[in-house]
């Protein structure tokens, strides 16, 4: 029972919240209330699900040594000896094998849908084997599973996506990633090396010229996006493109709100922005309702 609880733990369901992820593109699309395209969307988040649980057992195996230094990673189940290495590394491999075949045509997805949650699991795979011992490579392969998700929500339904949507997915997730390792070095202090050992090879004021630039980069083009709706692939998005263009307001302060915080070194993992943070939750509402005014209004 206790190998049970721990493997439930170490499949990190709080850390599922960012496979929603996927709707980004059908919401995008103008197409998220459509039933078909909905069950495609809610294939695609079954599939990182389990796959990316799959992920969470293997890379807690390679990372159990480093962890056990970890103020509050050594009470992981597998760093603490809850759940043995054998165990973990049988029941990933279920879950990895369960999610592509979910994702294929022979199960409930289709090939464009295999083929990119197939990149995601090599690629994180090859995060766990190595990669992530590189100083800015790791950086893209982390942001990269981000942006595999919203682009998984697209090739689910086969929808339209714009060159602004890929850009601002791919540098938003970028941001995301470094605002971590940002919090990470903050929260570590001297031990951020012995802990992640890609953490020595950064400093506060690198981490702080990427996130400027990071930033700079998604409220651009977000901006773009958000004033040049007709290559948005919004299904009546001519009807109404004020609320659209105002969803900028709640983007640019969500940027600033989330700068504030790893400033004052109280920023953290992703999940537990969107989970904890109340300013968040209020702009994230406020968006929505703003673009669902936009492409349904």
């Amino acid at each position: 029972m206790r190998a049970v609880r721990g493997l439930l733990i170490s499949v990190r369901p709080r850390q599922w919240v960012k496979n929603l992820l996927v709707l980004v593109a059908p919401a995008a699309a103008g197409q998220v209330t459509n039933s078909a395209v909905l069950g495609h969307t809610l294939t695609a988040f079954a599939a990182f699900t389990i796959g990316a649980s799959g992920l969470y057992l293997i890379n807690d195996i390679v990372d159990a040594p480093s962890d056990r230094l970890h103020p509050t990673k050594s009470r992981r189940p597998i760093a603490a000896g809850a759940v043995s290495a054998q165990l973990a590394g049988l029941f990933a491999g279920v879950l990895l094998l369960g999610a592509l075949w979910l994702s294929s045509p022979w199960g409930a997805g289709n090939t464009s849908l295999l083929v990119v949650l197939g990149i995601y699991l090599a690629v994180s795979l090859a995060y766990s084997a190595g990669v992530k011992r590189l100083p800015v490579i790791e950086f893209c392969v982390v942001a990269s599973g981000f942006f595999l998700r919203a682009l998984a929500g697209a090739t689910a339904s086969d929808l339209f996506v714009s060159n602004w949507f890929l850009t601002v997915t791919a540098f938003a997730a970028l941001f995301i990633v470094i605002g971590k390792r940002t919090a990470e070095i903050s929260e570590l202090q001297s031990s951020a090396g012995a802990h992640r050992h890609v953490l020595s090879d950064y400093t506060p004021d690198f981490l702080r010229a990427s996130l400027t630039l990071t930033a700079t980069v998604v409220v651009t083009t977000y901006c773009l996006w958000a004033f040049d709706v007709s290559d948005t692939g919004l299904s009546n998005v001519h009807h109404l493109v004020v609320p659209i263009r105002l969803t900028v307001v709640p983007v640019v302060i969500a940027i600033l709100h989330i700068l504030q915080r790893l400033e004052r070194g109280d920023g953290g993992a992703p999940e537990d922005l969107v989970l904890t943070d109340r300013t968040l939750q209020i702009l994230g509402a406020l968006w929505i309702a703003l673009f669902l005014i936009g492409i349904h209004g």
